[in-house]
């Protein structure tokens, strides 16, 4: 089992900033890869970013230039700052770890930007 806790969402202004993190416990070995995903108001769950345990990160196009993806390999833990925040940046933020191939998914974090 493996339990996914994120922290850091919250209300803020459009161009303001926030930093999200999610640390990961459990029955967790060598953990590759992992991400954030989003689900705006009444769209489906959309990839936001990853990264590897080597550092190779991948970004949607919506938040290139705005959102840093980042990790901590020996706290289990990885992060997201967003600046640059734009309303069409609400959303539920969920971090996102595959073991052995099965995903787990944090209980989701609030993000809301308004105009």
């Amino acid at each position: 089992q493996v339990r996914l806790v994120e922290s850091g969402g919250g209300l803020v202004q459009a161009g303001e900033s926030l930093r999200l993190s999610c640390a990961a416990s459990g029955n967790i070995f060598n953990i590759n890869l992992m991400g954030w995903y989003r689900q705006p108001p009444g769209k489906e769950r959309e990839l936001v970013a990853t990264i590897t345990s080597g550092g190779t990160t991948n970004y949607a196009d919506s938040v290139k230039g705005r959102f840093t993806i980042s990790r901590d390999n020996a706290k289990n833990t990885v992060y997201l700052q967003m600046n640059n925040l734009k309303p069409e940046d609400t959303a539920v933020f969920y971090c996102y770890v595959p073991v052995f191939s099965f995903p787990y998914w944090g209980q989701g974090t609030q993000v809301t930007v308004s105009s």
